[in-house]
């Protein structure tokens, strides 16, 4: 499977408020699935954007070593997974294992 499957896999995502201490409360996001993704944050869509980053980066990561990381559905085919790289300021990395240009704002 290449690259841009592998990033366009959907994986289940687990969501929960943890109260840190007395009053302070975070949201922790993970996918299950995909063993060390996870991310903390006191808003929501932080936290999202922290966990698509790990997401990315762990995939990517296995790639690179040769791996394959868990697929445990078929990928979405309307998935852009350059567009979300770039979003998150990994364009460069992504888009050369892609084997495209990425492009800069």
């Amino acid at each position: 499977m290449e690259l841009r499957e592998l990033l366009s896999i959907p994986y289940l995502l687990e969501a929960e408020a943890v109260e840190t201490e007395p009053g302070r409360w975070l949201i922790r996001l993970a996918y299950p699935e995909l063993p060390g993704c996870t991310a903390e944050a006191a808003v929501v869509e932080d936290a999202l954007r922290q966990l698509e980053r790990r997401r990315i980066e762990i995939i990517v990561g296995l790639v690179e070593q040769g791996k394959q990381p868990p697929i445990p559905r078929q990928p979405l085919t309307a998935s852009d997974p350059l567009w979300t790289a770039q979003d998150l300021g990994l364009s460069e990395r992504v888009a050369a294992l892609l084997g495209g240009a990425a492009t800069r704002n």
